[in-house]
């Protein structure tokens, strides 16, 4: 399968995009860094070195592509999630998946995965699933990741003509992220366990919401056990 992956050498790239070679697939992987570029070279993968915010840029490489699913993992939290880091990805999401979702449609596929966060539900019964409604955000800057996750699954999800699928993490732990296992929130998953989930979306199960997280007692994850076959 021929997949377009946006932001594919990040924390998760570096564990989806070798899944993705293993099994068979053509990744075209975006980044802006040529050291990265040379990374994603070496594990089988297309670089495509350009800047996300470059919306022409954007859709030409996935013309020239012709993905049959596009993934967005694009984020700007290199730094770890300071308000700065968090507020960047936001505006990174309410300025580029309007471009993924236009440019995965006019490039022919008929898939589009894309990332948000788990994080973000509003007070209720537990544990919460994916029906359950987000927070209603405020204007202060500390609901600006609230804002842009928002924005990202309104713009996915309202897509037309392709099968969407939005994976709400839970926050990353291990290789590459800003946790260990101890350190990170209780509302967490394995880097690896969410590239995991991420191929099993790539390749199988109904559009819509997914939550992806460990086993913890607010938050389900039994739609994705049940869906997209995944264990944490």
């Amino acid at each position: 399968m021929k997949i377009f992956l946006a932001g594919a050498a990040g924390a998760i790239g570096r564990q989806l995009v070798p899944m993705l070679i293993e099994s068979g697939h053509d990744v075209t992987g975006t980044t802006r860094s040529e050291e990265r570029a040379t990374w994603l070279a070496s594990v089988g993968a297309r670089p495509v070195i350009l800047d996300a915010y470059h919306p022409d840029a954007l859709s030409a490489a996935m013309i020239e592509a012709r993905p049959e699913v596009v993934v967005d993992q694009l984020t700007d939290l290199a730094r770890g999630f300071s308000a700065e880091d968090v507020a960047n990805t936001a505006r990174l999401r309410e300025t580029t998946t309007g471009t993924l979702a236009d440019g995965a449609v006019a490039a022919g596929a008929h898939r589009l995965v894309a990332q948000s966060g788990a994080w973000q539900y509003a007070a209720g019964p537990i544990p919460h699933d994916e029906t359950h409604p987000l927070r209603t955000p405020t204007d202060e800057p500390k609901d600006a990741g609230l804002r842009g996750i928002i924005a990202l699954e309104r713009i996915v999800l309202g897509a037309v003509g392709i099968e969407a699928i939005v994976l709400r993490y839970g926050y990353f732990y291990g290789p590459g992220t800003s946790y260990t296992p101890e350190e990170a929130p209780e509302l967490k998953v394995s880097i690896e366990g969410a590239a995991r989930a991420t191929a099993a979306a790539i390749e199988r199960g109904p559009a819509g919401v997914y939550n992806v997280v460990d086993d913890i007692q607010s938050v389900s994850n039994a739609k994705a056990r049940e869906l997209l076959g995944w264990e944490p």
